[in-house]
């Protein structure tokens, strides 16, 4: 957690036309403000609103990572070579940094200190992981830097920290002021706590722990209390600080108090230590860390495993590259509700026949050689029956009669995939109980969960379907059908077949 760039220019937006250009007043502003994000954080926290991070699947956060790590990279190019930009957008810093290119700003002295870095980085970190990388050229630029003076040669260097340290105190602001602050502090809460479970949800995964996102958001709310009262303005997640953290072994939260621990220290007792480091060293080690946030191994897997799924990951970085970190989540979780509600809309669906030598009765379409039992029809839909979806199932049914041949007797629905009706759904099953039962068709049930059972019973649907065509499993009304149309030949499936809900679906179905 720290100063992000995302939040920059909304605290500025938001205190400099109330500090009218007063520093003190400014440094009080930005303290309430982040005052007001922790209480609304930590609020949302405690109204248990992190679900949020369920909406974030895993090609989501891949996404957001690889966005975020194109974001950070291009970023961080004119420090390295040794100059600055002035931009807001990723279009916009790649032409100011080529503009730079193009008008000789960079730095030679700079770039070769950074490029050094860069090597000393990766090349430790792929000859020997365990030495830590990012230290050793942190300490040699720091000493190339003081022996050949580069600030003397046009190179930024971090300069003398402030020394002391801040007292607590509550930030003194006009009453008039608070309600913009409060205002301000809840369109900077939504791009925190974006960026919070995005970017916590994505390492996550990676080192193989499940996030808590109402945690997260007490956690983040408890952290911009404390800058608050220490001077400071809104902090959130910030993607290359945990990648640097990340990439340099640590583990548990002890890092950043260690981290805070020496930031003290040193601004206690020697403000100086860092004084020569030069700024492009920052550069690689942040550019360092943006490279590992790029999984091409996983794009790589979801492209050969799931086309949808790799598209999503692709748009949600896109998103984030072009349009902004907060816009490109609310893209990426767009998209994510689109593309579940599509799978909902168009379930997949199939026939059940029973293979030879197999139990139980299963997809046909995996068992292309599985026996259909003559007039009776066995239907598996894969979803709810809810309003968008009731159409598609009605339409299905009747194309599966007509196709079938013989014409069915039964249309059996094996159920257990059904996990809701709606009032929608269940007027359709009615009328199509009745057109069917027209053509002398009985339609069945298996394997109806107990809820959707009792769903069925409020509406009154069993005022029209048989409730004696609602059945435990596959086989019982297998064996139901067969007794009613007097058929003598014996179940296929045997007394000892399992129902179809037990089946496991080979990896090639829906």
């Amino acid at each position: 957690l720290g100063p992000d760039s995302s939040l920059g220019p909304m605290i500025a937006a938001t205190i400099l036309p109330l500090a009218a250009g007063d520093t003190d007043t400014a440094i009080a502003l930005a303290g309430m403000l982040a005052l007001l994000v922790g209480l609304v954080t930590v609020g949302a926290g405690l109204g248990k609103l992190g679900f949020i991070a369920d909406l974030l699947s895993n090609p989501v956060r891949t996404g957001y990572l690889a966005g975020l790590a194109v974001v950070i990279f291009i970023g961080q190019l004119p420090k390295l070579f040794g100059f600055s930009t002035d931009a807001d957008s990723l279009a916009d810093e790649t032409v100011a940094f080529l503009q730079g290119l193009a008008e000789g700003l960079t730095n030679p002295w700079a770039l070769g200190i950074g490029l050094l870095s860069l090597v000393i980085i990766l090349g430790l970190k792929r000859v020997s992981p365990r030495t830590p990388g990012i230290l050793i050229a942190v300490v040699s630029a720091i000493v190339v830097s003081m022996v050949l003076d580069l600030a003397a040669r046009g190179v930024s260097v971090v300069g003398v920290l402030p020394q002391g340290f801040p007292v607590p105190s509550i930030p003194a602001v006009e009453l008039s002021d608070i309600p913009l602050l409060l205002a301000s502090a809840v369109g900077i809460s939504l791009v925190a706590v974006g960026d919070t479970i995005s970017t916590s949800g994505g390492f996550s995964r990676r080192a193989g722990y499940e996030v808590d996102g109402n945690q997260e958001l007490v956690g983040i709310g408890s952290a911009n209390l404390a800058a608050g009262m220490f001077s400071g303005f809104p902090v959130s997640t910030s993607g290359s600080r945990t990648a640097v953290s990340y990439q340099s072994g640590g583990k548990t939260q002890l890092t950043g108090l260690v981290a805070a621990g020496l930031v003290l220290l040193m601004l206690v007792f020697v403000p100086g230590l860092v004084q020569s480091m030069p700024q492009p060293v920052l550069a690689a080690v942040v550019i360092t860390a943006s490279i590992s946030l790029f999984d091409v191994a996983e794009l790589r897997r979801l492209y050969h495993v799931r086309r949808t799924e790799f598209a999503l990951a692709v748009a949600c970085a896109l998103g984030v590259a072009l349009l902004g970190v907060l816009q490109g989540i609310v893209v990426a979780v767009a998209l994510s509700v689109a593309y579940i509600f599509k799978r909902a809309w168009q379930p997949y669906s199939t026939v059940l026949g029973k293979p030879e030598g197999v139990p139980g009765y299963h997809d046909r379409q995996h068992y292309p050689d599985a026996r259909q039992i003559p007039g009776l029809l066995i239907v598996r839909w894969s979803a709810p029956l809810f309003f968008a979806n009731a159409g598609l199932f009605r339409d299905r049914i009747r194309s599966l009669v007509k196709e079938a041949d013989p014409p069915p007797l039964w249309v059996l629905v094996a159920a257990e995939p059904i996990t809701d009706i709606d009032t929608t759904a269940g007027s359709m099953l009615t009328d199509l109980d009745l057109e069917l039962n027209e053509a002398g068709i009985h339609l069945a049930f298996a394997e109806i969960q107990t809820s959707v059972r009792h769903a069925i019973v409020r509406y009154g649907l069993l005022e029209t379907i048989d409730q004696g065509h609602l059945y435990p499993s596959v086989t019982e009304a297998v064996k139901a059908f067969r007794r009613e149309v007097g058929e003598s030949e014996a179940d296929p499936g045997g007394d000892g077949a399992v129902p179809a809900s037990s089946e496991v679906p080979p990896v090639s179905g829906s």
